[in-house]
């Protein structure tokens, strides 16, 4: 379901004495994040469906609202079957014990990794999920009833970390900050209050201000552009590259390298909101009641690791990082539904080049199962 009209005026109205406050101005990534995070009120912090394979549900015998978008879990289970085979790799050669996993949305991954590695015995002390939202929180915990004395839920993470840390769709719902290059000169582009809406409620206005932030590399020409940089993502990777004392990380989301990321072709940034199943690039609207994302900047995030002590382990697109892992295997001994669904984690035109995988040790390098084949990091 979307969120109720009361919960998504209550929301703007937060935001517009936000602006207020701010003489009037906010930039894109503080919008960004009350739109997706105020308690309560923020898109992943109501209770709203969010994650399905269906833009509806039936109740009652009657058609409603459903949910907004799908990720490879609710996709297929052997998503997650398959990456506990690289998860199985990692907690063996770091000797650790523990997997760590960000924004778990439905628990349907979790579900999944946990069910293969008790399949193959894989010894696991405890899984620790990080989500502010309460929200999915209640979800999770009915997904993972089975699995109550290893799980855990964590609001803030300790001065040190060890184990297997999981991160999937969760970069590209970081706020970013966007750049626009505007007659030769660049601005940053925030958001204004507009004029009332007939019912009173407030809406919201594009409007640039002149800075010194700049994309990471000079994008050549002259022509308009418009761009994203993220600041919150590379520290985020930051942050837990300094607190992992052992253990491995991996992210999945769609992105590119930076050269493509900031190709002069690509000059209308990559913003982009998706509700009951539609994507459009009006962020502005319909506030709390859609995600909000960006593409991930890869060769951003393997540069902010490096800086806090994390080795890249690989990088590649999804299909061959699920193919190393043994995805070929698990379909063999599917049935045909499921083979035809977790097909669209391969496929090309589907999730299988948009979306990439990138690995990160701490300690000693060593060949990660899932880029052993097909390792792109040269071109990060």
């Amino acid at each position: 379901m979307t969120s109720p009209p009361s919960l998504t005026s209550a929301l703007c109205r937060k935001i517009a004495q936000d602006i207020h406050d701010a003489a009037g101005w906010i930039g894109f990534d503080a919008f960004m994040h009350l739109a997706l995070y105020t308690p309560e009120l923020g898109y992943y912090a109501c209770d709203s469906a969010k994650f399905g394979r269906l833009p509806y549900a039936m109740q009652d015998g009657l058609r409603v609202a459903g949910s907004d978008f799908v990720t490879a879990p609710e996709l297929s289970p052997l998503f997650g079957w398959t990456l506990a085979q690289q998860v199985a790799q990692a907690l063996q050669v770091t000797g650790t014990t523990e997997v760590w996993e960000f924004g778990a949305g439905s628990g349907a991954l979790a579900l999944q990794v946990l069910q293969a590695l008790q399949a193959q015995g894989v010894p696991l002390q405890r899984y620790t999920i990080v989500d502010i939202s309460g929200s999915l929180r209640q979800r999770q915990r009915a997904t993972l009833a089975g699995f109550e004395a290893q799980v855990r839920w964590v609001d803030a993470l300790p001065q040190q970390l060890s184990g297997v840390l999981l991160g999937n769709e969760l970069l590209d719902a970081v706020p970013v900050k966007l750049l626009a290059r505007s007659q030769g000169f660049w601005h940053e582009r925030g958001v204004a209050l507009g004029a009332e809406a007939m019912d009173g409620s407030p809406t919201f206005v594009w409007q640039d201000r002149p800075t010194e932030l700049r994309p990471p590399l000079p994008v050549a020409g002259a022509h308009d552009y418009l761009t994203e940089i993220h600041l919150q993502g590379e520290s985020l990777l930051r942050t837990l590259g300094d607190k992992l004392v052992r253990g491995a990380a991996f992210f999945i989301d769609y992105g590119f390298p930076e050269a493509e990321y900031y190709h002069p072709q690509r000059h209308m940034g990559t913003v982009m909101c998706h509700q009951a199943h539609q994507a459009d690039t009006d962020p502005l609207t319909n506030v709390g009641q859609k995600d909000i994302t960006a593409h991930v900047n890869f060769t951003g995030l393997a540069l902010a690791g490096n800086t806090a002590g994390l080795g890249v382990l690989g990088y590649c697109n999804q299909a061959h990082f699920l193919i190393n892992c043994g995805l070929p295997a698990q379909l063999q001994a599917a049935d045909l539904p499921t083979r035809v669904m977790a097909q669209k984690l391969l496929m090309e035109h589907e999730m299988g080049e948009l979306f990439k995988v990138i690995g990160f040790y701490q300690g000693a390098p060593w060949q990660a199962l899932g880029f052993a084949h097909g390792d792109k990091t040269h071109t990060l």
